[in-house]
């Protein structure tokens, strides 16, 4: 039998039987490594030991000290919670149970559960975990399996669709307990160290709404107590930075039944925060040649046919039927900029060509899967589109990037990059999308960026650099993004004229530098646990008059201070509660006057920290405001003022 050849993730080769499988290739490296192995993952995708390996196979091979032994341990979890719920409720069906960053969830049915069922659940789960059971996998026919579940239509619906191909069919098996799963999984129930079953929630088979609704349980997974632990206590500071309570106590934004789901109202202050951002992004995008243009929110479903949109967005947007013409709710920008585009002859001399806009996007999520800002119907994307020559592409990536990494500067925010790779569902030849991985990868390593490698994530239309933000808590969400596409130019039949005097096709770069508002918004709500930077914060000074007769001198000090958005505590409260008031509103500072400060038209400072300053000119503090400000710093930094 001829051998293959795999990469190993040194980029080392080695030449391995055709019919090796991912231990077989961990005992060719070194036979510790072959007992060692837990699972591999071949060309990205998590699969079990036994699994074969194929000729130009990318192999990891994982075992307990690799990072994605979590997510096998997990999964394993995710199986013991499904054996414990059957002893306590032997009716219930069990459809999926994949796991999550910090643990699992399982979607069941024929099933009345809440809150109050999940302890005694989880102590029986304990006596699992405790009996360290062994967890070994079995194949059998698709007539038994089909046989095994008659009566669970979604198990049946998993091997007519996912399992269509496979005879026989795999199984895990443990004790009493079996599952139709592909794996990975550990060894035992033994090795699954600390778990807790957090909560419940519904959710719809396969995501569409059309379909049943199902209880889903959640669950928290770790190989020690210590983690689990840790991890609760991030989970309840994460509950304490909820965007959608900060929200609320702040009054940003509401998201209430009678205007529809996942469509945010955002309030006086909120706007007054968003308006800031926008500002933000335009002065980065004016300083780098991009000019502002608008498209409208629909579009005829021409358009989004011409783009490849409709073939392979079709799903996720919202369509109207106008005289009996169909239109689109457009869910991206990028076709009215590359229509703009149309619009123009272009020389070489002429490129590149920017476009932004904070343009309004249209996406319809299913409805259980929105929550708060983070996942909405409408939002915001703040957008750009440069039309380049392929000579140019890396400087332009490159300078988006620098763009990107001036934001997470200024907030202070990290960030993860990864290079996400061509989707099953996309538009191009294979030619086409070679290239623009080759690109984007050849920018990120002559850059020396650190990133990952996200098989299956890119865009139908382009692969795509992704940032993914890490906020205070060490969370990670979505952020900017950067989408090198060749197809769109192809399918408007975009041109310039080259230096040959000949038609050439442009290359087109789609870039956010936040990502989404909505998004964005809701991770600087909780990366700053509401506490925003002098110059994000909606009301960034309250003038506190002790009594009503200083008020004139109140407005006085508000006009001195009107470059800034100053606003007067004037309700017969005691000085006490005033403050109060402004600290738990998050206001960067207060300014304290009584008759003393009008008598010497001075003013005393607080400010957020609970720093005092007296006696302070308030000329001194209108200079101190104006460097914060300017300067984008994150805190207020107290200096002295005298």
């Amino acid at each position: 039998m001829n051998d293959i050849t795999v990469t190993l993730p040194d980029g080392s080769e080695l030449s391995v039987p055709a019919d090796a499988t991912v231990e077989d290739v961990a005992y060719e490296i070194g036979p510790g490594l072959g007992r060692d192995t837990i699972a591999g993952v071949v060309d990205g995708e998590l699969v079990d030991a036994t699994t074969s390996v194929y000729n130009d196979a990318r192999v990891v091979i994982v075992t307990e000290q690799s990072d994605e032994y979590q997510r096998v341990l997990r999964h394993s979890a995710a199986h013991v919670f499904a054996q414990a719920l059957q002893r306590e409720y032997p009716d219930a069906k069990l459809t999926i149970g994949p796991p999550t960053d910090d643990g699992f969830y399982y979607d069941i049915a024929s099933v009345d559960l809440d809150e109050n069922d999940l302890e005694t659940i989880e102590t029986e789960m304990e006596a699992i975990i405790d009996a360290d059971i062994p967890i070994t996998q079995q194949y059998q026919s698709r007539e038994e399996a089909f046989s095994k579940y008659e009566n669970n239509p979604y198990k049946c619906d998993i091997l007519e669709t996912e399992a269509a191909d496979e005879d026989p069919v795999s199984f895990y098996i443990q004790d009493d307990f079996e599952d139709l799963c592909q794996g990975p999984h550990v060894d035992s129930t033994g090795e699954i160290g600390a778990i807790t079953l957090l909560n419940i929630s519904s959710a719809y088979w396969r995501g569409d709404e059309d379909n049943d609704t199902l209880t889903r349980v959640y669950g928290a997974a770790f190989e020690s107590e210590s983690e689990l632990e840790s991890f609760l206590e991030r989970r309840k500071k994460a509950k304490e930075r909820d965007h959608r309570k900060i929200g609320q106590e702040l009054d940003l934004f509401s998201i209430p039944d009678i205007t529809g789901p996942g469509l945010p109202l955002y309030h006086p202050d909120g706007k007054k925060i968003l308006n800031e951002l926008s500002s933000f992004a335009r002065s980065l995008n004016l300083e780098a040649g991009y000019e502002p243009v608008e498209t409208p929110h629909l579009f005829r479903t021409e358009l989004w046919k011409q783009s490849g949109h409709y073939e392979n967005y079709v799903d996720d947007m919202f369509l109207l039927d106008v005289s009996d013409e169909e239109y689109g709710l457009k869910p991206m920008n990028c076709p009215g900029h590359a229509t703009i585009f149309d619009q123009h002859s272009w020389s070489y001399r002429d490129l590149p060509v920017r476009y932004f806009e904070d343009g309004k996007v249209y996406r319809k999520e299913q409805r259980g899967e929105l929550s708060g800002l983070s996942r909405v119907w409408s939002f915001t994307i703040d957008d750009g589109h440069l039309f380049c020559q392929p000579e140019q592409i890396e400087q332009e990536v490159t300078h988006v990037m620098d763009a990107i990494y001036s934001v997470l500067d200024t907030f202070g925010l990290e960030a993860h990059v990864a290079l996400a790779t061509r989707p099953e569902k996309s538009v191009g030849g294979d030619e086409i999308w070679e290239n623009a991985e080759a690109q984007l990868r050849s920018v990120l390593e002559s850059q020396n960026i650190d990133y990952d490698l996200e098989p299956g994530d890119g865009a139908f239309y382009g692969p795509k650099i992704d940032f993914a933000f890490e906020d205070a808590l060490g969370r990670q969400w979505d952020g900017p993004t950067v989408q090198l596409d060749f197809n769109m130019p192809d399918r408007f039949e975009l041109t310039y004229t080259g230096e040959d005097n000949t038609d050439h096709q442009p290359v087109m770069i789609h870039r956010a530098l936040y990502g989404s508002y909505e998004r964005f918004f809701m991770v600087l709500i909780e990366h700053f646990n509401g506490k925003f930077p002098l110059w994000l914060a909606p009301d960034q000074v309250r003038i506190l008059p002790i009594s009503d007769d200083q008020l004139g001198y109140a407005h006085r000090i508000k006009n001195e201070l009107s470059d800034f958005r100053v606003s007067i505590e004037d309700r017969a409260w005691t000085l006490g509660r005033k403050i109060r008031a402004a600290q738990e509103e998050r206001v960067p500072y207060m300014i304290i006057i009584g008759d003393d400060e009008v008598s010497t038209e001075t003013i005393s400072v607080r400010d957020r920290k609970e720093r005092e300053k007296q006696d302070v000119d308030l000329s001194t503090f209108h200079s101190h405001l104006q460097s914060e400000y300017e300067n984008k710093r994150l805190e207020p930094d107290f200096i002295d003022m005298n």
